[in-house]
C-alpha cells in the first residue's frame, strides 16, 4: 500500500491519515467528524456578494431620475468603482453610443489624477465630457426621437446598450431589466461619426499589430504565447474583453490557461494559436497576444491584473503605461521617462521596457502599490505620497506595545528590528506562554496592528519549520519543498475589539471566522513559496503564483471570492515581504493583513504604517531564519485551531487536542519543541 509523500513524513498509513482528514478542525467542532451537523452553520444570503451589488447598482439606476444620473450610477456601481473602469469596458458600438448620447468618455483622460479620485466615484471626476454628446451643428435638431434603444447591466458588471440596427438586448445575460433610451438624429449622426472614427482607429491598429507580430517571426510568437499561457497560470484571476468576446482564467468561464484549463488545452485561446499562421488570426486574438505582452513587458504578470474588467485594445494598454509613466517621473530625477513617440506597438514596447527597469529606481524613491477595486477585480498601481503624521503615530503606537510585551529597545520599528538583530537568541527560546520568542512576537505584533489600526481582523503568516526548509535548500531537494502541504504554514489571526458586532455577538463565530481566515492565508504562502524556487520540473509541475512584492489596498472585496464574501472582507491592506533563507530570497514569504468588515475604507497613510510594521516582522523572521541556519530550532507550533478558539473566547475547545492537528510534526515528532530531520 503506497502512502502520500505528507504521511509517509509523518509515518501514518493512509487510512489513518483519511480519518485525521475526516475530523473537523473548526475551533467550534474541534474534534468532531466533519459533516455530522444537521444544517450548515453559516447559509450565504442570496443577494450576497457580486448579484446583490449589481441588483443594487439597478435599482439605483432605475430610481435615478433621468438617464444622465442613471448611466453615472451604473458606471461607479453606485460608487463601488471608478467610472473610467466601466467606460474602458465597453465595446466599440458602445463606447460610441455613450459619448453620442451622454458625451461621456475615457479618452483624452488625464493620466495624472491622484489616489483618492476613487472616493466619491463620480463619473464626471473620472471622465472628459460635457454630457450632452450634441456637436455644433446639430442645433437645429429638433431632438424628436427616431430610435429607442436600451441601456442595460450585464451579470459580469458591464454596462451595454442596444444601438441602430442591433436587436433587443438578451435579458438572460442582464442584472436587471432595460432603460429604454431615445434617440434623436443629431444623437445618430454623432454616433456614426464615432463609430466611423473607431473602424479607421481600430483597421490601423490591427495593421500595426499584425506588422509588429509578423516581424517576430514564427518561433517569436510561439515564445509570446507561452509567456502569456504561463502569465494566465501563475497570475490572479482576471477577465479581459476584445469587444463581446471575454477573456478569462477565472472559474468556470475560463477561455485561458488557469485553475480549469491545463496548459495546452485546446480549450485555450492562446493554446489554439500556437503553430496556426498569422493570416489566419483573429483581430481579436491578434491585441490579445500583443496587449498582453505590451503589459508583461512593462512589470511582469502582475501588471495584467491591471486590465481587469477592461477592453484589451492597444489604446487601452498605451493609456494604462502613460498613467504608470507620469507616476514614475513624479519621483524619479531628471531625466523622466520619455513619453512614447505614439501609439504603435514599437513605440510602446520601447515605453514599457523603460518602466520595467526604472521600476526599482522608483521603489527606492517611494512606495509603490496596488490599488484594488474588488467588483471588478481591477488594479491600479500607484506611487505613494511620503509617510505623514497619521503613519509616524500608527508606527510609535504599535513600536511601544512591543517594548511593553518583547525584550525589545528603541523608539521606532527600525530601532526594535536593529536591536533585534544584534540579540536574536531570545526568538528561538520559550517566551511568556509561547514555546518560542518568534510566536510570542507575532501575535505581539498582529494584536498591536488590531488596535492601533482599527481593524476587524489583522493577521500575519509565515513557515511552522525553518530547520526543515534550510534542510530541504541544502539538498536542492526542490520536490520536497512542493510536496508540503498547506499544514506546514502558519497563519496567526487577531480579531480587533469590534469583529463580534458583526457576527451577531458571537465569540464561537468570530473564533471560527477566525481560522477560515488563518486555513486561507496557510494556503497562500503554500501557494507563493514554490514561485521562489529554481524551475525544476516539480516546480513548474506544481500550482503556484508568482509572490507579490508591493502591498496593495482593496475596496469592496466581499463580492466574488466566496471566502471574502462568508467572512465580510469588505476593505483590508495586504503588505507582503521577502525574506532571506540560508542565502535565498523568498518574495511574499511572511505578510501582514488588516481589514474591515464595513465602516471607512483604509488609507494610503494606513498602507504605509502597515508596510513598515510588516517590515518589522520580516525582520524578525529573517533574524529566526539565520538561527536556524546556525543550528539551532526554530519552529512555530501555536497558531492552530485550537489556539484560535482559546485566544477569542478565553475557554478551551471541547476536545483539546495534545498536539498541533492543522499542523503535525513534519517528520512525526511531536509538537514539543523535538528535534526533526528532514
Amino acid at each position: 500500500m503506497t502512502t502520500s509523500a505528507g504521511s509517509a513524513e509523518r509515518g501514518e498509513s493512509r487510512r489513518a491519515a483519511n480519518a485525521r482528514k475526516r475530523v473537523s478542525r473548526r475551533p467550534s467542532r474541534l474534534g468532531v467528524p466533519a459533516g455530522v451537523t444537521a444544517e450548515p452553520d453559516h447559509v450565504r444570503p442570496a443577494d450576497a456578494g457580486f448579484p446583490g451589488l449589481l441588483g443594487r447598482a439597478w435599482q439605483a439606476a432605475e430610481q435615478a431620475g433621468d438617464l444622465h444620473a442613471a448611466i453615472k450610477a451604473l458606471l461607479t456601481l453606485d460608487g463601488h468603482v471608478p467610472a473610467d473602469v466601466q467606460l474602458r469596458a465597453l465595446s466599440t458600438s458602445d463606447e460610441a453610443a455613450v459619448k453620442a448620447l451622454f458625451g461621456l468618455t475615457w479618452r483624452d483622460q488625464d493620466t495624472t489624477e491622484p489616489p483618492g479620485t476613487y472616493g466619491t466615484h463620480s463619473a464626471g471626476s473620472a471622465v472628459s465630457g460635457d454630457g450632452d454628446g450634441v456637436d455644433e451643428g446639430d442645433e437645429g435638431d429638433d431632438g424628436e426621437p427616431v430610435f429607442v434603444g436600451e441601456l442595460a447591466l450585464t451579470t459580469s458588471g458591464r454596462i451595454v446598450l442596444r444601438t441602430p440596427a442591433q436587436g433587443p438586448l438578451p435579458r438572460s445575460r442582464l442584472a436587471g431589466g432595460v432603460l429604454r433610451v431615445p434617440w434623436s438624429r443629431a444623437d445618430l449622426r454623432a454616433y456614426q461619426r464615432e463609430m466611423s472614427r473607431a473602424a479607421a482607429r481600430l483597421a490601423d491598429t490591427v495593421a500595426d499589430c499584425r506588422n509588429w507580430l509578423a516581424g517576430q517571426g514564427a518561433d517569436g510568437r510561439d515564445a509570446l504565447l507561452e509567456q502569456a499561457k504561463e502569465a494566465a497560470l501563475r497570475t490572479a484571476p482576471f477577465v479581459l474583453y476584445q469587444e463581446h468576446n471575454q477573456y478569462t482564467n477565472f472559474r468556470e468561464q475560463n477561455t485561458l490557461t488557469g485553475k480549469t484549463l491545463w496548459p495546452g488545452h485546446p480549450d485555450c485561446a492562446l493554446s489554439s494559436l500556437q503553430g496556426v499562421p498569422l493570416e489566419l488570426w483573429s483581430d481579436n486574438d491578434v491585441q490579445l497576444l500583443v496587449c498582453l505582452t505590451l503589459l508583461i513587458a512593462s512589470a511582469g504578470f502582475g501588471r495584467v491584473e491591471e486590465a481587469n474588467g477592461t477592453q484589451l485594445t492597444v489604446d487601452h494598454v498605451a493609456f494604462m503605461l502613460e498613467r504608470v509613466r507620469c507616476g514614475y517621473t513624479a519621483v524619479l530625477p531628471a531625466p523622466a521617462i520619455r513619453a512614447a513617440r505614439s501609439a504603435r506597438v514599437a513605440d510602446l514596447h520601447a515605453l514599457a521596457a523603460a518602466l520595467r527597469e526604472h521600476r526599482t529606481a522608483v521603489g527606492g524613491s517611494a512606495q509603490l502599490y496596488r490599488e484594488i477595486h474588488g467588483a471588478l477585480m481591477h488594479k491600479i498601481e500607484r506611487v505613494a505620497a511620503p509617510a505623514g503624521d497619521p503613519a509616524r503615530a500608527a508606527q510609535e503606537a504599535i513600536a511601544a506595545a512591543l517594548r511593553r510585551d518583547l525584550p525589545l529597545t528603541g523608539t521606532t520599528l527600525d530601532e526594535l528590528a536593529t536591536g533585534l538583530a544584534a540579540d536574536a537568541g531570545w526568538l528561538a527560546r520559550p517566551h511568556g506562554a509561547y514555546g518560542t520568542g518568534l510566536e510570542a512576537l507575532v501575535h505581539a505584533t498582529v494584536a498591536a496592528a488590531a488596535t492601533t489600526f482599527a481593524a476587524d481582523f489583522a493577521m500575519s503568516r509565515g513557515m511552522r519549520f525553518l530547520p526543515e526548509l534550510i534542510s530541504a535548500l541544502r539538498a536542492k531537494q526542490w520536490a520536497r519543498i512542493c510536496e508540503w502541504d498547506i499544514t506546514r504554514y502558519f497563519c496567526c489571526v487577531v480579531p480587533g475589539p469590534g469583529a463580534a458586532a458583526h457576527f451577531g455577538d458571537s465569540l464561537p463565530a468570530v473564533a471560527d471566522t477566525a481560522w477560515a481566515m488563518s486555513s486561507r492565508m496557510q494556503y497562500n504562502s503554500w501557494h507563493f513559496v514554490p514561485g521562489n524556487l529554481p524551475r525544476d520540473e516539480a516546480v513548474i509541475a506544481r500550482d503556484h503564483f508568482v509572490p507579490p512584492t508591493i502591498p496593495d489596498i482593496a475596496f469592496h472585496s466581499d463580492q466574488h471570492h466566496h471566502g471574502h464574501v462568508n467572512n465580510k472582507v469588505r476593505f483590508s491592506i495586504r503588505s507582503p515581504q521577502a525574506v532571506t533563507v540560508d542565502g535565498r530570497r523568498f518574495n511574499g514569504f511572511i505578510d501582514l493583513r488588516l481589514l474591515r468588515c464595513e465602516g471607512p475604507p483604509f488609507t494610503e497613510q494606513d498602507l504605509l504604517a502597515a508596510h513598515r510594521v510588516s517590515a518589522f516582522l520580516a525582520a524578525a523572521t529573517g533574524a529566526a531564519a539565520a538561527l536556524a541556519a546556525a543550528g539551532q530550532s526554530v519552529e512555530v507550533t501555536a497558531f492552530d485551531s485550537a489556539w484560535h478558539w482559546r485566544t477569542v473566547t478565553g475557554t478551551p475547545t471541547r476536545d483539546t487536542p495534545t498536539r498541533d492537528t492543522s499542523a503535525p510534526a513534519a517528520s512525526g515528532a511531536a509538537s514539543s519543541g523535538q528535534a526533526r530531520r528532514g
